[in-house]
């Protein structure tokens, strides 16, 4: 048996899939099956031998290569997501509810409509849900996602000047900490190491590890040495470049390698 990788969105989590006869290559577009019914994919990664395990779920199948009818459907779910949103819009309004609405996904067949939104509470939405069901003809689920899944879904520019990295390529959300930041010697201010979700920004893991090893041999922040100009305390660190910077009994700051340090 051979599995494929295949995602639903380009940001999205890759699932595998039995792909049978079928000759796949990066790029391919699919239908295959899903409990959902059938969804259309984008082959990410190409068919590799895989043997089942018993403890394992068995894996949906490919279904077929993606034809021009298929392709067509695509395209009205699209247009019908948007509609499907401008509706949901108004009927907000018109009820009062207090929810962020950011996006609609329509299943490949049509049969469901998925509503995501932020709200800082719970929302009652039984009437909106109602109203949907009547307009629209197709099962409806209402979810709550939170901040960071809606920067991830929505996309945009961080501040580097690249797409956000969360809706160009992870996959899943690491925790980030504000020690992360402190151990790269970066600005604490909220608005230099947030994101555009507000909180903090994904990329501040990416290093941290690094950081860590290179200040293992290192002389903590605060530490008294001695150097060759003199006794003083460490104020700075700069891993990189493996040099620390003392500010000495004379009140002088001297930069200085860490591997220079004169050990007592």
């Amino acid at each position: 048996m051979k599995k494929v990788g295949i995602k639903f969105k380009t940001s999205g989590k890759v699932y595998d899939f039995n792909s049978g006869a079928f000759v796949l290559n990066v790029g391919d577009q699919v239908i295959v099956e899903t409990e959902q019914g059938l969804g259309f994919g984008t082959v990410v990664v190409v068919p590799q031998q895989w043997e089942p395990n018993g403890s394992r779920k068995p894996l949906k199948k490919v279904y077929r290569l993606a034809n021009e009818k298929d392709f067509d459907q695509r395209d009205k779910n699209l247009t019908d997501e948007k509609e499907a949103h401008e509706y949901c819009l108004k009927c907000l309004n018109e009820l009062g509810l207090k929810m962020n609405l950011f996006s609609v996904e329509k299943s490949f067949d049509g049969n469901k409509y998925t509503f995501f939104f932020t709200s800082e509470g719970r929302v009652d939405f039984r009437r909106l849900v109602k109203m949907l069901v009547k307009q629209l003809g197709a099962r409806i689920e209402m979810r709550q996602v939170g901040i960071r899944n809606q920067a991830k879904m929505c996309g945009g520019m961080g501040r580097c000047g690249r797409e956000l990295c969360c809706s160009a390529f992870l996959e899943k959300f690491e925790p980030v900490s504000i020690r992360m930041a402190k151990e790269q010697s970066l600005s604490l201010n909220p608005t230099k190491i947030s994101g555009q979700c507000g909180r903090l920004m994904c990329c501040l893991t990416y290093e941290y590890k690094t950081y860590q090893e290179l200040k293992k041999n290192m002389p903590r922040i605060g530490k008294v040495v001695n150097t060759v100009s003199g006794r003083g305390k460490v104020i700075r660190h700069n891993a990189i470049c493996n040099r620390i910077t003392v500010r000495l009994e004379t009140g002088m700051e001297l930069d200085t390698g860490a591997d220079q340090i004169i050990k007592e």
